[in-house]
């Protein structure tokens, strides 16, 4: 199974082949996406051989042709759906981010414990988590996002892996524990920050 950061830098190149595209241009040598990416003409074509893309050494990579592989990896040409637990500020607004539906990933279902939630007007439908099991089994979903607060996310991370989830997307500062076969992602926002600023203020001393 290729490594978190090989998966990383192949969206990381998806991301520059889409740029690339849509300015018009229809091949890239290794060295030129290397370049663009910050790492070593080697280290490209040793990730696109891990998934069998093979380039021209005269003509480079069909940028389309990458593409077209690099979606066909992530099942892009299908609608992948996750649920999300949480319908406060951040999952309001992960509900509206329009890059999702870009990248044919679908919000099919959110959870919240507030039953006015359960009514409120949005574009998926809002359960109680009682219901986790069912909707999970319902719509064969094996990825979560997580938005709550921290000190219900291992609690919640639990019930999600009794209900069949294996894949986490952790918004909360908690570090969760999961069994091996589960996969958590943090995403910690102020500590991201935090470090970003740090190192701004530290390279200004």
């Amino acid at each position: 199974m290729p490594e978190n950061k090989q998966i990383s830098r192949l969206l990381h190149y998806r991301v520059i082949l889409n740029r690339l595209y849509d300015l018009g241009f229809e091949t890239v040598f290794s060295y030129g996406l290397a370049k663009e990416a910050g790492v070593s003409p080697e280290q490209v074509r040793k990730d696109f051989s891990k998934f069998g893309i093979k380039g021209n050494k005269k003509g480079g990579y069909n940028i389309q042709e990458l593409l077209e592989s690099i979606g066909a990896i992530f099942h892009k040409d299908e609608q992948r759906k996750v649920i999300l637990i949480g319908t406060g500020n951040l999952g309001t607004a992960l509900i509206n981010y329009k890059g999702f539906a870009k990248n044919m990933i679908n919000i099919a279902a959110a959870f919240d414990i507030d039953p006015v939630k359960y009514r409120k007007k949005i574009d998926i439908p809002v359960y109680p988590m009682e219901k986790l099991k069912e909707v999970v089994d319902s719509l064969e979903v094996k990825t979560a996002i997580v938005a709550i607060p921290q000190q219900v996310a291992q609690e919640v991370c639990t019930q999600l892996v009794d209900s069949g989830i294996t894949g986490i997307l952790n918004f909360t500062p908690a570090i969760l524990k999961v069994p091996e076969n589960v996969y958590v992602y943090n995403i910690q926002i102020c500590n991201a920050l935090e470090s970003l600023i740090y190192k701004t203020i530290d390279s200004n001393r």
